[in-house]
């Protein structure tokens, strides 16, 4: 009761602080962290008080349900149900991503195979609408048109306040058999193999990502939950994990530290700030080595541009910001990797193959309309994350337009979190403009929110 009492109170503290911005000024979450990597023009208006929303409300362990405040992290959801033996159906790998920000913004991990994306294992939610009501929305019912175009919405059409999502039970370990294959078209048939069958060379798989160092050394991590292993890695101290891929054909971690095994390096993102060295790492604070600290130091350097100036001063040319996710479909990936290898130069990058849930009940596979992945259709999302060198008469931005242009053409889709530089008639065909627009019409009438386009691409 103290939970509920405690959430109501926290709800209407937010719908006050959302009656307090003035009409046609921009709306936004005043919030700690952030796993943006999209600059955004500076707010002329506080944000919107959100510090009683980042709790679990409870795990029901029998159904298999969480009830989690919109502000939840990953870090805090899982340190509560895994005390019951169970864990989300996706655990985004980065602890400080929310539930609301997984859903409004997606999210994905090893088990996004056969779980999907985080949105699909909601099974209600309640939105703070710019109207400014509380709207609880199912996938069927009154409001299912809000429950289907919420995901990808960016804060567009709303901020989730409280969601019931669907948890599946785990084991104390994780075992981890590390394949590497020396020819790409083989790696995507072997994903269609395991994605089909859930299996490996006669044993299970549960979770399933990769890396690709380069086109002839690619890896896919393959997963066992289990409660019997001989011993367990750790990855947070000296030893790094994605360097581990190359020398151990098994492995094997504790389930906790695996659904974090990315964020201690921010995957290889560390190694920017010298992290990966040993007497640097071992100076280093293990309370530090942390995906948020090291997006901390990232937003200072695009603010002060203390390390651009440094470049400038040696003679080196200009970078331009390449960090992206993009889901590209099975048949295209090994295509666009090779693309990507020749022309953007990048690595490693993370590979996780991606399937959308297949429907429990009668009817068709529910639609997605703002990323309207094709139900039935595997992909493979290529994460990667960096910069690169803005060549001579070239302009900031052409790399990742030209990687925008790249995705479109094997149909793929990527994610908003980063830099994007469509026009609006792409954008819209992309991103469900038309779904967007009715929805946002019945549920902002006054246009309150930033649009989605706003947001994503002209950095309101």
């Amino acid at each position: 009761m103290h939970a509920v009492r405690d959430h109501d109170l926290a709800v209407a503290q937010l719908r006050r602080s959302y009656e307090a911005v003035p009409p046609g000024q921009p709306v936004r979450l005043a919030k700690r962290t952030s796993n943006l990597f999209r600059p955004r023009n500076a707010p002329r208006t506080p944000g919107l008080d959100v510090s009683g929303l980042d709790g679990v409300l409870g795990v029901d362990p029998v159904a298999r349900t969480a009830e989690v405040q919109g502000m939840c992290t990953y870090e805090r959801l899982v340190d509560a149900t895994l005390a019951h033996g169970l864990m989300p159906l996706v655990v985004p790998q980065l602890r400080t991503i929310t539930l609301g920000g997984a859903v409004t913004g997606l999210g994905i991990e090893s088990t996004s195979f056969r779980n999907g994306l985080p949105h699909e294992s909601v099974i209600e939610l309640d939105v703070l609408t710019g109207a400014g009501e509380v709207i609880s929305a199912r996938r069927e019912g009154e409001h299912a048109d809000l429950f289907a175009a919420f995901p990808n919405s960016l804060g567009s059409l709303g901020y989730a306040t409280r969601l019931r999502i669907e948890l599946q039970p785990v084991r104390r370990h994780v075992a981890l058999r590390n394949v590497r294959f020396t020819d790409l078209s083989e790696l995507t048939a072997a994903i269609g193999q395991i994605t089909a069958s859930r299996r490996w060379d006669g044993e299970p798989v549960d979770a399933l990502d990769g890396v690709m160092f380069s086109p002839d050394e690619a890896y896919l991590v393959l997963g066992s939950f289990t409660d019997d292993v001989p011993a367990v890695s750790d990855y947070t101290g000296q030893d790094i994990y994605y360097r581990s891929l190359r020398r151990r054909q098994r492995d094997a971690l504790t389930t906790y530290d695996y659904l974090w095994r990315w964020d201690t390096d921010w995957f290889w993102c560390s190694a920017a700030f010298g992290v990966q060295h040993p007497v640097v790492r071992r100076l280093w604070p293990t309370r530090w080595r942390r995906s948020d600290v090291y997006h901390r130091i990232v937003r200072l350097e695009h603010r002060h541009q203390v390390a651009a100036r440094i470049d400038r001063w040696r003679g080196q040319p200009p970078r331009e910001r390449v960090v992206q996710d993009v889901e590209i479909p099975l048949e295209r990936t090994a295509e666009f990797l090779h693309w990507f290898a020749d022309r953007v130069r990048m690595s490693p990058v993370w590979l996780c193959p991606l399937r959308l849930r297949e429907p429990t009940g009668a009817g068709s596979a529910r639609s997605w309309p703002l990323y309207p992945l094709r139900p039935a259709q595997d992909y493979v999302n290529i994460g990667f994350w960096g910069t690169v060198p803005i060549a001579e008469g070239a302009a900031d931005g052409d790399v990742n337009r030209e990687i925008e242009r790249a995705v479109s053409e094997v149909g793929g889709h990527k994610s908003l979190y980063s830099d994007a530089y469509y026009d609006r008639d792409s954008f819209d065909r992309l991103y469900g403009g038309d779904t967007w627009r009715a929805v946002r019409d019945r549920y902002d009438p006054e246009h309150r929110l930033t649009g989605l386009y706003e947001k994503a691409v002209a950095r309101a």
